[in-house]
């Protein structure tokens, strides 16, 4: 008579991990996943060591803007292919992007204000110029791709060097910082109203 509810109290435990697994698997491939900084790139607005939670899913009907932050399989020669990027989105399909001697980003020829997050060594210091590289200074994004490039950009690899990423190798976007707990916080999405996508 104790094999049956023991039997019965086992497989409700397997049924219950395995439904566990299941959900797990399912958010983290289609909703949201975390995600740690590892490169510097992104200080001071994210530094290493710290997690993200990952969007997945709202990037399926809304499309990433500039300004977001994404996760995405960096390109061939890009870095370590089996571990993921995390930059900022700077142009968009149909946009020229242009990096001048003023070390300043113009999207259209627009300069683009970019003084909320760039990196600085402290607080008074002026924000980071951005550079280009010696064979190139001017981009147009073509359909389907992004421009990336992190916030301390004198310690980052990313558009610059490689190039447009495609959409289809952006994993999702960065909307919460949550580790440490004592710098908790919703990411914001800076605006730009200076400048335009000639995307249609």
């Amino acid at each position: 008579m104790t094999r049956r509810p023991a039997f019965g109290c086992l497989f409700e435990i397997v049924e219950t991990l395995v439904l566990t697994l299941i959900i797990f698997l399912v958010i983290q491939n289609f909703v949201a996943q975390p995600y740690k900084v590892q490169q510097q790139s992104m200080e001071h607005t994210l530094e290493p060591e710290q997690y993200v939670l990952v969007d997945k899913l709202t990037p399926r009907w809304d499309p990433y803007k500039r300004g977001d932050i994404v996760v995405f399989t960096p390109p061939a020669g890009g870095g370590d292919e089996k571990t993921p990027f995390i930059k900022r989105v700077i142009g968009q399909s149909g946009d020229t992007v242009e990096v001048r001697d003023d070390g300043i980003v113009y999207i259209n020829g627009r300069p683009l204000d970019e003084t909320a997050y760039l990196f600085r060594e402290t607080p008074d210091d002026p924000t980071q110029s951005t550079t280009a590289p010696l064979d190139q200074s001017t981009w147009t994004i073509p359909p389907g791709e992004l421009f990336l490039m992190g916030d301390h950009r004198a310690n980052s690899a990313d558009s610059r060097s490689f190039g447009p990423v495609p959409v289809a190798q952006v994993i999702g976007r960065a909307w919460l910082r949550y580790w440490p707990i004592d710098t908790f916080r919703v990411l914001p999405t800076p605006t730009y109203p200076s400048t335009t996508s000639t995307a249609p």
